[in-house]
């Protein structure tokens, strides 16, 4: 391989960004014990300039460490050169895991899954963006003139991904205008995270070859269609079969993975507060506009925080290996690493106490009314993020999840965002979000 230029060591923060240092090519195979150093207080940035209160100020330094097998390649072109990078584990010393690294606190609890379960979790993220320029006119929503006017970036866009190991099921026009999605293949937890954190990454770079720019924020206006990202669950057992399905169960779930969905369930307020960690996020999520208001879950209902997705096959077995779980209520101000660690560790505690599902939503639950809400067991979900962070606070077993620093840091972060979007004009604010995502 060439020695030549640059590789980007690349590791995902507390707000979902890919952050990143570059180190010579001829250099990297040095870099795999030792690393970059990175300021602990790094951790605590917000997407913003700014670096939120933390328990480390200027003192020590964390490692990070690439991770070899998650190597990839961006392709050039004339005007473009070769992009190298790989993600990193954030280590407090070569060898030694660091207490807020988001991506070990994914990897341990899904190691805490199969060792009590002897099951993965098997993830695939839709990822919506916007693309937008001076000269950009949005065509109508999922039509293929949407796609044929764009058709250059979008099979670039899938060029780049596929020759960096992360080829789509789809990329396609979507209900926004502007709007585009692409949909990741399902891979094991920790390697659908990182496919999640590499395709936001590439969309951006895809964007800006074309002369666009792409933007995954959660809401672009408050008048505009949200870019969700949705995050499909399975469990699958040690030959990789998936076990989600039961059709004598309830909605066709297995007992596990029914105990699974209602420990989610019984989080899902405290779970929101890293699924939809930004103000932004709450100007998308509501009654009506298929991205959930209440906690709840439904068979193919696209209001239910989590929707049943039967396989489609006429052959069961076929239908079973498709069947899956869709957490709605999430997008992309979200680490991917963080957003499947809380909905595993969520999950685990419903499959230890073996919780039961509650009542199904058959219907938009907000065409219900509050009494038969309430007679499902159906609750509206936070409406802001300064209401999700006191109902993580308020979930005392959601608390034992995390290390204190990653828990207080996040913490601190997220009441600066919320203080910060309540101190500033709306324009502003969906502004910030909109450049920053």
């Amino acid at each position: 391989m060439n020695k030549d230029g640059l590789i980007y060591l690349v590791w995902s923060d507390l707000v979902g960004m890919a952050r990143t240092r570059g180190v010579p090519i001829a250099d990297f195979d040095r870099r795999l014990e030792s690393g970059l150093g990175w300021a602990n207080a790094g951790q605590a940035m917000t997407p913003f300039e700014h670096l939120a209160d933390n328990p480390w100020g200027p003192v020590d330094e964390v490692r990070q460490i690439p991770d070899p097998e998650t190597r990839f390649t961006i392709p050039g072109n004339d005007m473009n050169p070769v992009l190298h990078a790989v993600i990193c584990d954030s280590r407090a010393a070569p060898g030694k895991n660091w207490n807020a690294c988001v991506r070990q606190f994914c990897r341990e609890a899904v190691a805490e899954l199969k060792s009590e379960t002897g099951l993965d979790l098997i993830a695939a993220f839709e990822l919506e963006f916007l693309i937008e320029s001076e000269d950009f006119h949005p065509e109508a929503p999922f039509s293929f003139r949407a796609a044929a006017v764009n058709h250059n970036f979008l099979t670039g866009l899938e060029h780049m991904l596929t020759s960096a190991g992360f080829t789509p099921e789809t990329v396609e026009p979507e209900y926004g205008r502007g709007q585009y999605e692409i949909s990741c293949q399902p891979r094991t937890a920790l390697k659908a995270a990182d496919a999640a954190l590499v395709s936001c990454e590439i969309a951006r770079e895809a964007a800006r070859r074309f002369g666009l720019r792409a933007s995954f924020t959660p809401k672009p206006t408050p008048n505009h269609v949200g870019n969700g990202c949705h995050i499909h669950l399975s469990l699958a057992d040690k030959q990789g079969h998936n076990v989600s399905s039961d059709r004598s169960g309830p909605l066709g779930l297995g007992k596990t993975a029914a105990q699974f969905c209602a420990g989610v369930l019984k989080h899902m307020e405290a779970v929101l507060a890293f699924t939809a960690p930004s103000p932004i996020s709450y100007h998308r999520l509501g009654p009506h506009h298929w991205s959930t208001g209440y906690r709840c879950i439904g068979l193919q209902n696209r209001e239910a925080a989590l929707r049943v997705m039967p396989g489609i096959s006429h052959d069961p077995e076929k239908a079973a290996r498709g069947f899956n779980i869709e957490m709605r209520a999430a997008d992309c101000t979200a680490s991917p690493y963080l957003a499947l660690g809380v909905l595993t560790r969520a999950g685990l505690e419903g499959i230890r106490g073996e919780f039961e599902l509650p009542s199904p939503a058959k219907i938009d639950p907000a065409s219900m009314t509050a009494e038969e809400r309430a007679e499902a067991g159906i609750t509206a979900l936070p409406v802001s993020l300064d209401a999700a962070l006191k109902a993580l606070k308020a979930d005392e077993v959601a608390r034992t999840w995390f290390t204190d620093d990653l828990y207080n840091t996040f913490l601190s972060i997220k009441s600066w965002e919320a203080d910060y979007a309540r101190s500033t004009a709306p324009d502003q604010t969906f502004a910030r979000y909109r450049h920053a995502y």
